[in-house]
């Protein structure tokens, strides 16, 4: 008993306090407001869009308010011409913006990254037009378009046309014109985007290239190309979705005239709801055109690979 009570007994382990979940949630905690908030920006218009689009909805007409299935996708699809044309003109608008667009920009980040006198003040006047408004650049382009006060007045007094011609009413100018007014807009973007990659680019590689032999030609192709091809993919895709949702300058510019000549589906969207109050029909269209978006984005991306690396 003695030598049992002198055996001292081993201190029990402190106890580990329970780790409080409060500082790992905490985080989400300080973003669950906004996050909320943004959720609720987003997928209620979204889900608004896809409910009207199966309904008949006409505030003007309320009488034949009710659900209409898919007959208003049938209707697009079978009996809407205007949505083939308007589509058939979104696609060649996108295609020749953001085709010249990629061109003049990645033309101009090569040279605004070069080492010139006077470059940040070039670089300043490169990027200056992003910065305007699309609003301020519809505006701007009408006075340049105006026929008594713009350019057509102007070029008329060097014997280069004639007074009162307006590019923006004639359906064989038109689209140039409205491709020149957004292309003074969009180039900027590309050009930003491909100036930022550009500084990342090592320059032992363009001096191994030039120990080897190669040219100016031969290091575009080979080195600056193929580092800008993720720069390249994101930025084209993303002005893609852009000009094919671009409604402000269009309508601004021709009102999608003369003669539908330059309505986009958009456009065509905005006024079908706008004009026409048939924003269950107008419901149909935008889903028509998020489903088309989702697709051509989802094999635009696989087919070029992007963030993949090149064998």
């Amino acid at each position: 008993m003695a030598q049992a009570a002198a055996v001292a007994k081993p201190p029990a382990p402190p106890r580990r306090r329970r780790a409080s979940a409060t500082p790992r949630r905490l985080p989400y905690l300080l973003i669950a407001p906004a996050a909320l908030l943004m959720l609720g920006f987003i997928a209620y218009p979204v889900i608004s869009v896809f409910y009207y689009s199966l309904q008949e909805y006409n505030p003007t007409k309320p009488w034949r308010n009710g659900y209409a299935g898919f007959d208003n996708f049938v209707r697009i699809f079978t009996d809407d011409p205007q949505f083939w044309s308007t589509l058939t003109f979104s696609a060649k608008w996108v295609f020749v913006e953001v085709g010249l667009q990629l061109l003049f920009g990645l033309a101009l980040a090569l040279i605004v990254n070069q080492t010139f006198a006077g470059r940040a003040l070039g670089r300043a006047l490169v990027f200056s037009p992003w910065a305007v408004s699309g609003v301020l650049t519809s505006a701007i382009w009408v006075l340049l378009y105006n026929s008594q006060t713009g350019i057509t007045r102007y070029l008329a007094d060097v014997g280069i046309g004639s007074y009162g011609t307006s590019w923006l009413s004639d359906t064989s100018t038109v689209f140039p014109a409205a491709i020149v007014a957004d292309l003074w807009r969009g180039v900027p973007f590309f050009a930003i985007l491909i100036l930022a990659d550009l500084q990342s680019v090592s320059k032992d590689l363009y001096e191994a290239a030039e120990v080897d032999g190669a040219g100016r030609i031969k290091q575009f192709w080979h080195i600056t190309l193929p580092h800008l091809k993720d720069a390249i993919i994101l930025s084209t895709l993303l002005r893609a979705v852009w000009e094919f949702n671009n409604v402000d300058l269009l309508y601004t510019l021709t009102g999608g005239g003369p003669a539908g000549e330059t309505t986009t589906l958009p456009l065509y969207i905005a006024n079908t709801s706008v004009e026409s109050h048939d924003f269950g029909y107008a419901s149909a269209l935008t889903t028509v055109a998020f489903v088309i978006l989702l697709f051509c984005s989802i094999v635009y991306l696989r087919l070029s690979k992007f963030g993949g690396t090149d064998k």
